[in-house]
């Protein structure tokens, strides 16, 4: 669904791509329009057929739900298109990456898999309240990179709008209090363990973070989409200290 989703939103910024990452496939030329659409529909189609063969209401209500919101964020229609609006944009993201896909696997393991009654666990509620802060983080980020084709083309992204130094540094800002408050969480643990782990780790996730900071060159777009990308590392490194949140 990841693939549709991504997908569709460029055969819609077909030309927006072409100014802010004409490296991409269908912006450089190298695939056709109707190549994307197949590549787009097939993996729309495989998705919906595998969350028919999991017989998961959890995991297939997470696909419909990423159809519909990844839809409206990207199609040219009336009242869609919800990427123009910097707010619309970020709730899009929010509640697919850190309500839907939190929610949705959690209860499919825990009920579909393991066959255990659904009781949320003070991880999970964890995961999503970080996940929600996270996710709002890479939705403004994802936009400083692309300011030059956002404003050309009429998308108002906070780094239109607000300039790109000062939502980079918010993005920081906001990432450090989330990784602060995670620290907090995981020292008032009754669990040595759970209190070593997620209080070293997410004290070294903040560490590499400041650093990584410091040697970013705001008016190079490869140093921004280079950090870009780095965020999402510490987005999955996050997976790895959720279980211990205990």
């Amino acid at each position: 669904m990841n693939i549709y989703v991504v997908g569709l939103n460029q055969l819609f910024d077909v030309d927006i791509d072409k100014v802010n990452k004409p490296d991409l496939p269908l912006a450089s030329g190298e695939f056709s329009m109707e190549f994307g659409m197949a590549i787009v529909s097939t993996f729309l189609l495989m998705s919906f057929t595998m969350g028919i063969m999991f017989q998961s209401p959890a995991l297939f209500s997470a696909l419909l739900v990423s159809f519909v919101l990844g839809s409206a964020y990207s199609v040219e229609l009336p009242l869609l298109r919800w990427k123009r609006n910097a707010f619309l944009a970020a709730t899009c993201i929010m509640i697919v990456r850190a309500v839907v896909v939190q929610l949705a696997f959690f209860v499919h393991i825990q009920k579909y898999v393991l066959g255990r009654p659904v009781m949320f666990t003070r991880s999970m509620v964890f995961a999503i309240a970080f996940m929600c802060f996270f996710s709002t983080i890479i939705a403004l980020f994802k936009d400083i990179p692309d300011v030059d084709g956002d404003r050309d083309y009429g998308i108002q992204s906070f780094s239109v709008s607000l300039g790109q130094g000062k939502v980079f540094w918010l993005c920081i800002s906001m990432l450090l209090i989330a990784y602060g408050g995670a620290m907090v969480i995981g020292a008032s643990s009754a669990f040595l363990t759970s209190k070593l782990v997620t209080v070293l780790g997410h004290c070294a996730l903040a560490s590499f973070l400041c650093f990584r900071a410091r040697s970013v060159n705001l008016t190079n777009k490869a140093s921004v989409t280079s950090f870009y990308m780095f965020i999402w590392k510490l987005f999955y490194a996050e997976y790895l200290l959720i279980p211990f949140v205990r």
